[in-house]
């Protein structure tokens, strides 16, 4: 057998590489020795029918590029958990939504929309709110009534406190109108203003305050003795901070040191209710319903309130029953109304006399009626209200 016979037996001749580098790689003569090594070994061949699985370094179909890893999807999580996580999110806010939707619903179905607004054929710009605090004892145990010494007087309610609120394109304007108001109300002739909840209820009452103002009610908010207490023990009391010591045991039963309190609902009514330790009474008093008030809705609508679901469901549920609201109220208008309240321009109507002598309701207030028809005026037609016309509020 010739050397080429033996060559060919363990060395097979070799294709020539093409120019694209298929093929197997050049070797040189083994029996030269050079470079000491096996032939290339072809490439690895997969099953007949079934694709080489891809190199652990190659890119996925379809990406571009190069690099290895998984594929990363659903804001960057691989496969199968990102799914998962996806799916987990979308049931939380589904949850979230359902909620939030079903609890507003249910608090605009405990809403108390027993009050009947008076037809209105005037114009007026902006919304109305008449904000009213009755002395109705209703609901309140004998218990109560002696601890938050507001009297056994069953009879007709008063409005103790009076209050109007406009919303429109400036910052809102929060008014009292004192209750001693000398006013004429329709049907009754002139006497104090907060006759007239007694003698119509209600609707007498916002009439009244449409034709002495010029302004339409649009919506009517009223809470009795009982509500209030109820409402602020529920939002974990309401912070004051007084510059003077206010004492009045025999009447309204504050009794308050000077600095800061967190006032439970029976000192929160004390304090609303007190006037007698004022030497101006009750033109006083309203302006510390009206802090009062800017410091109960500050408090309620703070995170710390309505992001806290063991405060803000006793809260809104007792709200939302306590208050009596016009027909056409919903929870929407009332939360907006609320969070006017946090921080509004605020003042009394102009005074020309403080004790008015009256032939028929004895010692009345007597309106400045030059400076309130410019300040209603304004309201009516939602501009600024002008400079000097709102006094702002003083805490007494």
């Amino acid at each position: 057998m010739s050397d080429q016979d033996w060559k060919g037996w363990y060395q097979d001749d070799q294709p020539q590489p093409s120019a694209a580098g298929a093929g197997y790689e050049a070797t040189h003569d083994m029996r030269s020795g050079a470079g000491g090594a096996w032939p290339a070994q072809p490439p690895p061949r997969s099953a007949p029918g079934r694709a080489a699985p891809p190199s652990r370094n190659a890119p996925y179909p379809g990406t571009g590029g190069s690099g290895g890893g998984r594929r990363w999807r659903f804001w960057g999580q691989p496969g199968r958990r990102g799914r998962r996580i996806a799916l987990i999110a979308g049931v939380v806010v589904l949850i979230l939504i359902i909620t939030v939707v079903s609890s507003y619903f249910w608090l605009d179905g405990k809403l108390n929309k027993s009050v009947a607004l008076p037809a209105y054929t005037g114009t007026s710009a902006g919304t109305n709110w008449l904000i009213v605090g009755s002395d109705s004892r209703q609901g309140l145990t004998t218990q109560e009534i002696i601890q938050d010494h507001v009297g056994f007087d069953f009879g007709t309610s008063d409005s103790d406190s009076l209050m109007l609120l406009h919303l429109g394109s400036g910052k809102p304007v929060l008014l009292s109108i004192p209750r001693d108001s000398y006013v004429n109300i329709p049907g009754h002739g002139y006497n104090k203003i907060n006759a007239a909840l007694a003698f119509g209820g209600p609707t007498l009452l916002a009439q009244t305050v449409e034709q002495v103002t010029g302004l339409r009610i649009n919506h009517y908010m009223g809470i009795g003795f009982g509500g209030l207490v109820s409402v602020v023990n529920n939002v974990g009391g309401v912070r004051v901070c007084l510059p003077t010591a206010i004492d009045d045991p025999s009447y309204s039963g504050a009794s308050l040191s000077a600095g800061c309190h967190n006032l439970n609902g029976t000192q929160a009514l004390a304090f609303v209710r007190d006037r007698h330790s004022f030497a101006t009474s009750d033109l006083q008093r309203i302006q510390d319903q009206r802090y009062f008030l800017k410091a109960l809705l500050s408090k309620a609508t703070s995170p710390g309130v309505y992001l806290n679901p063991f405060t803000a469901y006793p809260f809104a549920s007792t709200a939302a029953s306590s208050i009596a609201v016009d027909k056409g109220t919903s929870l929407y208008d009332l939360t907006q109304a609320a969070f006017a309240l946090r921080n509004p321009e605020t003042g009394t109507v102009p005074i020309a006399n403080a004790a008015y002598e009256t032939s028929n309701a004895g010692e009345a207030v007597l309106w400045n009626q030059t400076e309130a028809q410019q300040l209603f005026g304004a309201l009516q037609q939602d501009k600024p209200v002008p400079t000097g016309l709102l006094s702002g509020t003083t805490v007494g």
